[in-house]
């Protein structure tokens, strides 16, 4: 049996191994409301009242701030719902050697971040186990929407516009430059990789979640793995709908150019949370609501009924999912 590369799992063996045997499970409870599929970030629970929704994620791949963007990224995954975040549970598994110094940072790290959104962390679980070689920390958000409305990655509809806030390749550019800070000396100016680190500070999408629910927003995704064009293209495939995407309307910094040329990857492909991925009819009227609110954005794209392409320096070409996030390519 081959061994799978290190990454998000690919589409069609997440779907047979994973998905599938969910989705076909006869046992369907009639107070599950959306249930697991390629691109959705939450599953949601009506218990009476408001609906509860649910995600989880890991962090792997970010060393010391794993607990503050374990945080982050769960509390982005519900807000892409239009609920707003309650609480967290988070395990931390450890490998032998760690230090009380190492399970510190995490959890500090967590409570920062938690006390950025304002929520609180409801419990979960911490070991030290030989499984693993370095930590890995899963966090499981609750959160509730208002008025009873969820909005899931699977609600484009063919002739909205497609809308992004802030910038691409956010994480990942602050990934990159506070890890490889010493090999970027002589490479980069000092100011623009103290601005790149400084973005890990950007990587909520909470208020623009709650903004764009309440704005004509009827899909939202946040851009993690995968980046902007993964985003998208999920958006695509879990609406089952096409998407005409304009790469030069892309925002991003000057800083993440210098990073990602350095590190030599795309940063349209770069883990990106930090950006929330919408669709809307007035796409123009939600950039407006967001400037408002001091968050930049801009219409990128529109939804067809089908077809996937993606337009850069006037070259078309297919919009396919990638196997593996450009973070996993960065060997400096």
């Amino acid at each position: 049996m081959s061994k799978l590369e290190i990454g998000k799992v690919p589409v069609d063996i997440l779907n047979r191994i994973v998905l599938d045997p969910i989705n076909n499970n006869i046992n369907k409870r009639k107070d599950i409301v959306v249930r697991p599929s390629t691109g959705e970030d939450c599953s949601a629970v009506d218990p009476g009242g408001e609906i509860c929704v649910l995600s989880t994620d890991p962090i792997t791949a970010a060393g010391s701030n794993a607990g503050y963007l374990v945080v982050h990224i769960n509390c982005n995954d519900a807000a892409s719902a239009g609920a707003e975040p309650i609480g967290m549970l988070l395990t931390a598994l450890l490998p032998y050697g760690s230090t009380e110094e190492d399970l510190k940072e995490i959890v500090d790290g967590a409570y920062k971040a938690a006390g950025e959104i304002g929520i609180e962390i409801l419990g979960g679980h911490t070991e030290i186990t030989e499984a693993v070689n370095k930590p890995v920390v899963n966090g499981t958000v609750i959160a509730k929407t208002k008025n009873r409305k969820f909005i899931s990655s699977g609600g484009a509809k063919t002739g909205q516009h497609i809308i992004m806030s802030k910038w691409a390749a956010i994480e990942g550019t602050s990934i990159i430059a506070s890890d490889y800070e010493d090999k970027m000396d002589g490479f980069i100016s000092k100011e623009a990789i103290d601005e790149a680190k400084a973005l890990a500070s950007k990587i909520s999408v909470v208020k623009e979640g709650i903004i764009a629910s309440e704005y004509g927003a009827t899909a939202m995704h946040d851009a993690t793995e995968g980046g902007i064009l993964g985003a998208v293209w999920e958006i695509a495939e879990c609406s089952k709908v096409g998407v005409e995407l304009y790469a030069d309307e892309i925002p991003v910094l000057e800083c993440t150019k210098e990073v990602c040329k350095f590190a030599n990857i795309d940063y349209l492909r770069l883990i990106s949370s930090g950006t929330m991925v919408m669709t809307a009819f007035d796409g123009e009227k939600l950039v407006t609501k967001l400037k408002e609110s001091g968050i930049n954005a801009a219409v990128i794209g529109r939804v067809t009924d089908k077809g996937r392409y993606v337009t850069k320096n006037n070259k078309r070409v297919e919009l396919i999912p990638q196997e593996k996030d450009e973070i996993y390519k960065v060997k400096l």
